[in-house]
C-alpha cells in the first residue's frame, strides 16, 4: 500500500444539479467507481461517515460519498413516497451526471437499505453491495444487522426533534460502544449540521414517507 493521501472535507467536496436539485458528494481516487451512502443520524453527512475510509480506499477505487437528499448539502427535496426510493433515484441521477454506467455500492444503516433498494430497482447499474446495520425496507422493520435498535432509535428520534448538543451526545453514546469516539469535536460537527440547514428540516417535515415492505 502506498502513502495515504491527506484528504479534507473541503478539498473533496463536489456538487451537480440533477433530478431537479443539487446533489452534493465527496470524491477521491481513481479506478472502478464505488458509491457510499451514509446513516440517518441527526447531523450526519457522507464525510462524517466515511472520512476515515476514503484515504485508504481511494488508493484503489474512485470513491464517491454522496449526501442523501435533505442531509449534508443535498437538496432540499419534498417527496411523498418511500424515502429510500428517493435516495436510490438520487444516486442513479448522480451516476448519470458523472457518466458512471456501473458501480459498487457501500452503505451503513439508512445507506445500507438504500443499497438494497438501488440494487432491486436498477440491477444493471450495480456490481456488488456492502452493507450493515440496515432495515430490509423503508418503515422500521427489524434490523438485519444491528445492536440495540430500540434504545438507539428512541435517542435518535429525540435528537432529531430537539438537536441540542446534549441530545446528540446521548444518541451517539448509545450508538457507539467505544465512548472515546464521542468527542466534543464530533458532537459540535453534528450539532452544526443539524442546525445549519433549516431548508432541509422544512423539507423533511413536509415529506411523507410511504411505508413499503
Amino acid at each position: 500500500m502506498g502513502k495515504v493521501e491527506l484528504l479534507t472535507e473541503e478539498g473533496t467536496s463536489r456538487s451537480v444539479e440533477a433530478g431537479g436539485y443539487k446533489i452534493h458528494y465527496h470524491e477521491a481516487g481513481s479506478g472502478y467507481p464505488v458509491l457510499f451512502f451514509h446513516s440517518y443520524n441527526v447531523g450526519t453527512t457522507a464525510w462524517l461517515n466515511y472520512h476515515k475510509n476514503l484515504p485508504f480506499l481511494s488508493q484503489h477505487f474512485r470513491c464517491i460519498a454522496m449526501d442523501l437528499p435533505n442531509w449534508g448539502l443535498t437538496g432540499p427535496v419534498v417527496y411523498n413516497e418511500p424515502s429510500h426510493h428517493v435516495y436510490a433515484r438520487t444516486a442513479l441521477n448522480l451516476m448519470d451526471a458523472l457518466g458512471i454506467e456501473k458501480a459498487h455500492l457501500v452503505g451503513n444503516s439508512n445507506g445500507g437499505t438504500t443499497c438494497l433498494v438501488f440494487a432491486l430497482a436498477y440491477p444493471d447499474r450495480v456490481n456488488r453491495i456492502v452493507m450493515g446495520g440496515s432495515h430490509a425496507s423503508t418503515g422500521g422493520d427489524p434490523y438485519l444487522i444491528a445492536n440495540r435498535p430500540s434504545e438507539g432509535g428512541r435517542a435518535n428520534r429525540e435528537a432529531s426533534a430537539d438537536p441540542t448538543r446534549k441530545n446528540i451526545r446521548r444518541s451517539m453514546e448509545i450508538h457507539l460502544d467505544n465512548q472515546s469516539l464521542v468527542t466534543d469535536e464530533l458532537v459540535e460537527y453534528m450539532y452544526q449540521q443539524a442546525n445549519s440547514h433549516p431548508d432541509h428540516v422544512d423539507a423533511r417535515k413536509k415529506s411523507g414517507t410511504v411505508i413499503h415492505s
